[in-house]
């Protein structure tokens, strides 16, 4: 399965900060036998960030892309509204799960815009910008996602079989 990650960061678009969240999402996504076929690190340009994961979309080039950056309270984070901008069906579960979770960790996760949604076969998850939320983040949903998008692609027409899983499973190993 292929992925594309974009970075929304107007100082790193700038030269002037390293991106390091982009590279984490590519060693998890990588290390769970998904394919990065695109990287990007755009500025806090709502449209630009749109017409990106659009594009990305429509030409069929990745069925998951993964954001970082722009998720917060800054006039120039703008990643949901671009993200929802393109969306046909959002998918609200996965960024309430992230928030869960970090809410176990910090009290500061409820202040996250991210989104989440699907265009055509497309499935959009806005992360955090932070690389330790990155980390625990994507770190807690990777183990699902590929459930989700299997049946987003029709290749798993039989999702209510009953499947026993342990209390970790169902919490993503996390605890």
């Amino acid at each position: 399965m292929n992925v594309a990650i974009i970075t929304s960061s107007d100082s790193g678009y700038a030269g002037t900060r390293e991106d390091l969240s982009g590279p984490i999402i590519e060693k998890m996504v990588t290390q769970a036998g998904y394919t990065v076929i695109k990287k990007l690190l755009l500025p806090d340009e709502r449209d630009i960030l749109s017409k990106a994961m659009a594009a990305i979309a429509d030409n069929e080039e990745a069925c998951l892309i993964l954001t970082t950056g722009g998720t917060g309270f800054s006039p120039r984070d703008c990643m949901p509204e671009a993200t929802m901008d393109v969306v046909t069906r959002p998918v609200p579960g996965i960024p309430e799960a992230m928030r869960a979770l970090s809410m176990k960790i910090t009290p500061r996760a409820m202040l996250s815009r991210a989104a989440a949604g699907i265009r055509k076969n497309t499935l959009i998850i806005n992360l955090p910008g932070s690389p330790k939320a990155v980390e625990e983040s994507l770190g807690f949903i990777l183990p699902h996602i590929r459930h989700g998008l299997e049946i987003m692609l029709g290749e798993v027409k039989d999702c209510g079989a009953k499947k026993s899983i342990t209390p970790q499973q169902a919490d993503g190993g996390w605890k």
